[in-house]
């Protein structure tokens, strides 16, 4: 006959199968929407507005303005598109950048248009764009004159000397170009270029006499209160695996930090139809933000099950509710320790935790005071009851209503001296206290007074471990954010509630043979 599975194999597996369940979801929250570890961690946010204006002739009028996607490095946090009298439409093609569409029957005079969006900085993992380009063919490359060509045939005839790939000979064309001072050749290129410097439209065209295919990109430098700011060409160019981003004047690889890619490809910014003289003026504004806060927005914003069944879907109330309902796990595994494994003796098994959660609302010293005086009083009082021979029924209820009147009593003594954490005192759980001192009464007639005593002490000191440990910031911050975790403390309670070795306090009873040996 095979032997039954034990229990022990039983609980091992559950706490794992916990284990993982909590730590998949924590890690989902975390990498995915951002979700922080900690309470008063807080991100910039950047408030990018673009100013869409142009000149109407009272004729029907369509605006088609590419509109940034979320890319590397920043995502969106919200955006907007409503213009007064116009109507919008969002284009979202399989392919290629997203568009706004804008549209009027009539409109005449100056106009304006706005669309603003928020943005923040999430190191999630971009996938590369590995899109490999079409061949580029003869009739697409540049056009160049005559002197300009032999110009160029040179200039791209000595940066392909040394260089060994497309990488490094967009970065010795960019040194040269930055670098060939006195350089006619260079000189004669540069001469068209506004500032007689490298640009974006130079760089596209070098690069595409080479053979090299590449694509001009737009983006926004992200510099607090600047107001009009022209959106930024760049360009990328293919090395035969990836498009890489290369800064036209610098020559440096990679997009930098603080640069928010708006539109990639050679699709125009703005298509105007039924107006003139279109410009387009951005502006950008920086704010700071709790990490908790954009976390929860980005989770509404995709609409997941995570959010739809998540304590954030509920009520501010109810939510307020289970920020205390949430802690009360991480007492039980607290009292579960000191009790199985310390070895500390209270009255009652969940009563400290109720008193610690009262403490939250008193404050820890004047709600020691409060839990002293009440239980003592409970306990003159209590024996006095016990000369009556009462039923155990109406005793303990008779307990309740002197609990009851002992509170109302404190109540009132403190609003007269004062004293706004007396008036707390309704927070304790009357009948839990009722019940604490009929138990207290119990063993004091039957173990003495130091029994009762060390039983009430110990449910007090359980009650300010419980109590300090529920109310740190960090304990409240993960319970709240990472309501899953407390799967992780039900597997530990699993694992305790197989303890059956010694407690700490036993471990006095070995004392007088260690001092013999």
């Amino acid at each position: 006959m095979k032997n039954p599975i034990s229990p022990r194999f039983h609980v091992l597996w559950l706490s794992i199968l916990l284990t993982i369940v909590s730590v998949s979801i924590v890690f989902h929250k975390r990498v995915n929407y951002g979700f922080p570890l900690t309470a008063k961690q807080a991100q910039d946010v950047w408030t990018v507005e673009a100013e869409i204006s142009y000149f109407a002739d009272n004729q029907p009028v369509k605006v088609s303005f590419s509109l940034p996607g979320e890319s590397e490095g920043y995502r969106i946090l919200d955006e907007h598109f409503a213009s007064p009298g116009y109507g919008f439409r969002l284009i979202e093609p399989d392919t290629g950048p997203r568009r706004g569409e804008w549209t009027t029957r009539e409109a005449s005079g100056p106009q304006r248009i706005f669309y603003r969006a928020q943005f923040y900085k999430s190191s999630d993992i971009v996938p590369p764009d590995d899109t490999r380009p079409e061949s580029i063919p003869e009739y697409a490359r540049p056009y160049w004159e005559d002197a300009e060509r032999l110009a160029v045939d040179a200039i791209l005839s000595h940066v392909r000397s040394r260089s060994a790939d497309s990488g490094s000979f967009v970065a010795h064309l960019a040194a040269y170009l930055n670098h060939a001072n006195g350089d006619q050749n260079t000189a004669l290129i540069l001469s068209n270029t506004p500032e007689s410097k490298p640009d974006a439209s130079l760089f596209k065209k070098l690069l595409l006499t080479e053979g090299i295919p590449v694509r001009q990109v737009r983006g926004i430098s992200l510099s607090e209160g600047r107001r009009y700011q022209p959106l930024v060409e760049g360009i990328e160019f293919f090395d035969g695996k990836r498009w890489i981003f290369v800064e036209p004047v610098s020559g440096t690889f990679g997009i930098p930090d603080d640069f928010l890619l708006w539109q990639r490809g050679g699709v125009s910014l703005i298509d105007l139809e039924g107006g003139l003289r279109s410009r387009v003026r951005m502006s950008v504004i920086r704010d700071t933000r709790p990490a908790q806060q954009l976390a929860q927005g980005r989770l509404k914003r995709d609409e997941t099950l995570l959010m739809d069944f998540s304590i954030y879907s509920l009520p501010i109330e109810e939510q307020n509710v289970f920020k205390h309902l949430l802690l009360i796990p991480i007492g039980a595994f607290v009292i579960i320790l000191l009790r199985n494994v310390v070895g500390i003796v209270t009255s009652g098994t969940f009563m400290p935790i109720l008193v610690a959660l009262a403490f939250q609302e008193t404050r820890l010293v004047p709600g020691i005071l409060l839990f002293v005086v009440i239980v003592a009083a409970g306990l003159g009082i209590r024996s006095m009851l016990a000369h009556l021979n009462l039923l155990v029924v109406p005793r303990i209820s008779a307990v309740v209503i002197v609990v009851i009147l002992l509170m109302a009593a404190l109540s009132v003594l403190s609003n007269h001296l004062h004293l706004p954490w007396g008036m707390k005192v309704t927070f304790f759980p009357m009948i839990i206290i009722a019940w604490t001192i009929e138990r207290l009464s119990i063993i004091w007639e039957e173990e003495g007074c130091g029994a009762a005593l060390m039983q009430g002490g110990g449910s007090l000191f359980v009650a300010v471990i419980a109590y300090l440990v529920m109310s740190n910031a960090w304990v409240r911050h993960i319970t709240f954010t990472f309501p899953e975790v407390l799967l992780l403390v039900l597997a530990a309670i699993l694992h305790l509630g197989q303890y059956s070795g010694y407690r700490l306090t036993e471990l006095r009873r070995f004392e007088p043979f260690l001092n013999k040996h």
